[in-house]
């Protein structure tokens, strides 16, 4: 079963407007079919160059002459980490072409590591290169394949989890996900840093699900120093699988938490990491509000897009919104996320929206009725606000 993405149109437009598109996303979230995909119907055809394959990266030995051979197709470089000497060769050839009036669709490039690419490709592509990331399938794109949220939440997003014939055998997929990812991508992306702590604290992440982050506790228990967790922490979030959502910190004359919340992104892994293989195991699980509630701020994220700036906000007298959707500098929408058929939001909700002046205010629940509340708040389904906020 193929899942349409509705990156697909956004990837081709950005083509369409600038030379290169670096496609960031963990492995295994689909951004290899996105690109052939993208290649079938390429006007004037397209060149797949798979970097893992010693016998494509055989074709970049030298690499300007054979991308240059490449005029007028779209050349798509897979695990363009595994050659980093390209993108000077891509600034050059750039260069070149726009001299020849050729503007756009030249290279798209895939990868894993975002930071490291973004940096790599920043250092000699600026002006010339637009970055999109690819996060695994939402919920609208579960929806419209027939694929109801509850799957959705235990599988995760990654297509081949989603899709597995069942429970079973899409927990034994993330199961051989995690191990390759410490085995194999952590080694690859950080050799100095051991994958086997790696993978404890990513376990202990998932424990703590959606909790404000205490490095002094988690240094402990892994007996490292504390500034060590904010480079592993690092890693994990350049690799798209750990989110540090920052608290919102503007100056209201109030004491704010000022650590930010951790949350492991996909909420497949996420059961992946604590073994939780059916829904009745997940929701017999102390995490399983946590978990629903990283769930629908991933898939709030995602939806909202860059037009507005993520943060929770906490003061230490109670006052707390779980997402807080920041637009233009201004706190703009307020959401809360409760897993409860009859929604009713804190007292601290409230509060916390009034001392950020904020009049768009939602609850979001499991249910689909859009019920008014107290206070200016509206219980609304997950999927229908992700709806409005990308039309926001």
């Amino acid at each position: 079963m193929m899942i349409s993405r509705q990156f697909e149109s956004t990837v081709r437009q950005t083509l369409l407007q600038v030379p290169a598109v670096v496609l960031l996303g963990p492995r295994q979230v689909g951004k290899t079919t996105l690109a052939r995909t993208l290649a079938k119907g390429w006007p004037g055809g397209a060149v797949y160059l798979d970097l893992e394959r010693p016998a494509d990266r055989l074709r970049l030995d030298d690499a300007d002459t054979y991308l240059r051979a490449q005029q007028g197709k779209l050349v798509i470089l897979d695990e363009i980490h595994r050659a980093p000497g390209v993108f000077e060769i891509l600034r050059g050839i750039i260069d070149d072409n726009r001299q020849a009036g050729i503007q756009s669709g030249q290279f798209l490039l895939l990868g894993s590591a975002a930071l490291d690419l973004m940096r790599q490709s920043s250092e000699t592509l600026a002006g010339r290169v637009a970055y999109i990331d690819l996060a695994p399938l939402s919920i609208g794109e579960a929806a419209a394949a027939g694929i109801a949220d509850s799957t959705l939440w235990l599988r995760g997003g990654f297509p081949d989890s989603l899709l597995a014939a069942d429970d079973t055998r899409s927990l034994d997929w993330r199961r051989d996900f995690i191990r390759s990812y410490l085995e194999r991508d952590v080694p690859m992306f950080a050799p100095r840093l051991p994958a086997v702590t790696i993978g404890r604290l990513w376990t202990m992440l998932a424990h703590n699900q959606g909790g404000v982050l205490n490095q002094a506790r988690i240094a402990s228990a892994l007996g490292i120093a504390n500034p060590t967790i904010d480079r592993y922490i690092d890693l994990l979030v350049d690799l798209q699988l750990v989110r540090r959502l920052r608290p919102w910190g503007g100056n209201l004359g109030k004491r704010l938490v000022k650590s930010p919340k951790v949350y492991v992104r996909d909420s497949g892994l996420l059961h992946g990491l604590l073994e939780l293989e059916t829904v009745n195991d997940l929701l017999g699980h102390p995490v399983c509000g946590h978990s629903f509630e990283g769930h629908c701020i991933d898939n709030l994220i995602q939806a909202a897009g860059k037009r507005h700036v993520p943060y929770f906000y906490r003061t230490h007298v109670g006052a707390e919104i779980d997402l807080v959707l920041e637009k233009g500098g201004k706190p703009e929408i307020a959401i809360e996320v409760k897993r409860s058929m009859a929604p009713s939001p804190d007292k601290g909700f409230s509060v916390a929206c009034d001392d950020l002046q904020i009049a768009q205010r939602y609850l979001v629940y499991p249910g689909l009725e859009r019920i008014p509340l107290r206070h200016g708040a509206q219980a609304i389904g997950l999927q229908a606000l992700a709806e409005i906020l990308a039309q926001a």
